[in-house]
């Protein structure tokens, strides 16, 4: 979706990018478990303005964007990510380097979703963690959730007991604290796929 969004006046979209952000947003705001309201209210807006949005009739402008993705969490960039051709293949295949970034929150890890939207009950991200990383907080999310390593090395600590994974080792975490380190030079690649999108 390319677009030249400013920070104080909404712009036209072509009007299949208009329902993509309309639906990535609407998305977002139910994977959090949040009503029209209630995200509204957090972000000082009216829940008519937020409805709007949700439902295509109104753009928000750039800074109403960056306030979305602080929000949720991930980059404004998430919302401007270039769309697939048709709106069709858009909702169901996501092209290799078309997945979109997410803010992994951490140096050296770089996300990016590789399912077609945070809707529905599980969400798939490409994670690559670089060498000598490693998440130093147990992490504990109401989330079950596996793992592919396709390159690389990783230890990952679940509920306590660390295990060494090489490539084509998988695992699962479900509800349990964890946390991760690549103890290799390069980078470690793994799918990870969360039920439901966190």
């Amino acid at each position: 979706m390319s677009t030249s969004l400013s920070d104080s006046a909404e712009t036209d979209l072509e009007p299949h990018a208009l329902r993509l952000l309309a639906a990535d947003i609407r998305r977002l705001r139910k994977a959090r478990g949040l009503t029209l309201a209630g995200l509204a209210a957090q972000l000082g807006r009216s829940v008519g303005w937020l409805s709007q949005v949700e439902r295509g009739i109104s753009l928000p402008s750039f800074a109403d964007l960056r306030a979305l993705a602080n929000h949720f969490k991930v980059p404004v960039s998430f919302f401007l990510t270039p769309a697939a051709p048709d709106d069709k293949e858009q909702q169901v295949v996501v092209r290799a380097g078309r997945g979109r970034r997410l803010a992994a929150g951490q140096m050296g890890v770089t996300e990016e979703l590789v399912s077609p939207d945070l809707g529905g009950r599980f969400e798939i991200i490409r994670c690559e963690f670089a060498g000598g990383t490693a998440l130093p907080q147990r992490r504990k999310r109401s989330a079950e959730e596996a793992g592919y390593l396709v390159s690389g090395t990783l230890e990952i600590e679940i509920a306590g007991e660390w295990y060494k994974l090489s490539e084509g080792d998988s695992f699962c975490v479900r509800g349990e604290a964890f946390r991760w380190k690549n103890p290799g030079a390069g980078p470690a690649v793994v799918i990870w796929v969360v039920s439901p999108p966190v």
